[in-house]
């Protein structure tokens, strides 16, 4: 199955990012930029041209919702299927996330192990994919 090769993190703990890291490019061999912030993520992304957003859905500043709506602005973002990684249950209705291009929501704490494939098979809904 196809797999997107650049991918933006965006993830307020140090932690959860560096096993993302681990994961993700040594595992999964994608090319991956992480943001601390949705700021960051706002100010980096459009230079790097992620083909897929995983987002932290509660941090502080600007949360996962806040910073997918500003990346929806930038050039060539517009339509680059989401997800949300979060520990709590989400309060946005299912047709919501649809409309905002969200393929899925991965729950936290996540197994590394799986995640590579966990992206893949979202990438592979957003672009009509069985996986």
């Amino acid at each position: 199955m196809p797999v997107p090769q650049k991918l933006l993190h965006v993830e307020d703990d140090d932690d959860i990012r560096m096993i993302a890291r681990m994961v993700l490019v040594d595992l999964g061999g994608h090319d991956l930029l992480q943001c601390a912030s949705g700021a960051e993520a706002v100010e980096k992304a459009a230079a790097f041209g992620p083909e897929m957003l995983i987002l932290d859905y509660m941090m502080p500043g600007m949360n996962g919702l806040a910073t997918l709506q500003a990346l929806r602005g930038l050039p060539g973002l517009a339509d680059a299927p989401a997800v949300f990684m979060t520990a709590k249950q989400l309060d946005i209705p299912q047709p919501d996330l649809a409309a905002l291009g969200v393929v899925g929501v991965i729950s936290k704490p996540f197994d590394p192990v799986t995640l590579p494939q966990q992206v893949a098979r979202y990438w592979g809904a957003a672009k009509g994919q069985a996986g």
